[in-house]
C-alpha cells in the first residue's frame, strides 16, 4: 500500500502571521489582568461597604485605591512566565 500521510507543513493555507498571535495573546492576557483586578476590587469594596459601617463613600475610596495599587503593580507582570 501506498503511505498518504502529508510530509509537507500543516499550514495548508495562507501563512501564519505569527508576530499577529502573539500580540494579539498580550492584548488577551493584560485585559484577563486588568479585568481581574477590577472584580477582586470590586468585591472587596462591595463586602467592605455592606458589612462595615463605613458606608458609600469609604467603599467607593477603598475600591480606587485597590484599583490604583493594583494597576501600579500589574503594570510590569510579564504576559507569561517561561
Amino acid at each position: 500500500m501506498a503511505d498518504n500521510t502529508p510530509t509537507g507543513p500543516v499550514e495548508l493555507g495562507a501563512q501564519m502571521d505569527y508576530a499577529e498571535h502573539e500580540g494579539t495573546y498580550n492584548l488577551f492576557i493584560k485585559l484577563s489582568k486588568y479585568a481581574t483586578l477590577v472584580c477582586v476590587a470590586l468585591m472587596v469594596a462591595m463586602a467592605f461597604g455592606f458589612f462595615t459601617p463605613a458606608g458609600f463613600f469609604s467603599s467607593t475610596v477603598l475600591f480606587l485605591v485597590l484599583v490604583a495599587v493594583g494597576g501600579f503593580l500589574l503594570r510590569d507582570l510579564p504576559a507569561h512566565i517561561s
